[in-house]
């Protein structure tokens, strides 16, 4: 059975994300991939998490890599055999030329369908989708096409209306856009059913009219259905 995916709005690893606790509950060990973190302070944040983690009970493993020479010679078996994988936030379009069609992201697609869990946030839960949402301007760019049914627009609570709308706009018709605030999770449970948690909020907009969770599909992509 595939395992849970959380898609978080951004700020992770911080007062306020209540849904860590369930993710890692009965994990020993979370595997990071701070790939999108390359052009800033990995470090620091990866310090955030290894305390973050300690305190519920798990500890942290890093998969250093920044480069796509990195992903094509990764240790694939340590992403296959994780039971909780977290992919923060960062550079949408460096995580997605690093990880595009490699043997690490095939890994991690395996992991979840063997029940481990997924945690993205802010950019590395946008770039999951086929329709990225350029942070930048709200228009799109294509992702890694794990997600197909949905796109992602992270630290929704920073966007101004106006680019919000833009993104709406240009969205493909019935694919729904979906704003996730920061330190806000997007729960997707292995039964196909969706639900928010942590501080904030979730805003769900089909064909520019606002909806409820029920608007959203049953799976991620239509290849993995459950």
């Amino acid at each position: 059975m595939n395992g849970t995916v959380a898609l978080v709005g951004g700020a992770e690893w911080t007062e306020g994300c209540t849904f860590d606790a369930a993710l890692a509950d009965g994990v020993d060990e979370v595997l990071v991939i701070p790939t999108a973190l390359a052009y800033e302070n990995p470090g620091h944040a990866l310090a955030r998490a290894e305390a973050w983690f300690a305190d519920l009970g798990a500890r942290l493993r890093v998969l250093d890599i920044y480069r796509r020479a990195d992903a094509m010679a990764a240790d694939v078996a340590v992403a296959a055999d994780a039971r909780l994988v977290y992919v923060p936030g960062g550079s949408p379009m460096h995580l997605r030329s690093v990880l595009h069609e490699t043997p690490l992201l095939d890994a991690l697609v395996s992991a979840w369908s063997n029940g481990a869990n997924v945690a993205a946030s802010a950019e590395g839960a946008s770039t999951l989708c086929a329709h990225m949402v350029d942070s930048r301007g709200g228009a799109f760019t294509v992702g890694l096409g794990l997600i197909t049914t949905m796109t992602v627009v992270p630290r929704a609570n920073q966007w101004s209306h106006d680019k919000f709308h833009r993104t709406v706009q240009l969205a493909h018709p019935g694919l729904p856009v979906v704003g996730i605030d920061e330190r806000t999770a997007l729960v997707y449970g292995p039964d196909g059913s969706w639900r928010v948690e942590g501080a904030g909020g979730v805003k769900v907009v089909v064909d520019g009219q606002t909806a409820d969770l029920d608007a959203l599909p049953r799976w991620l992509n239509p290849a993995q259905s459950v």
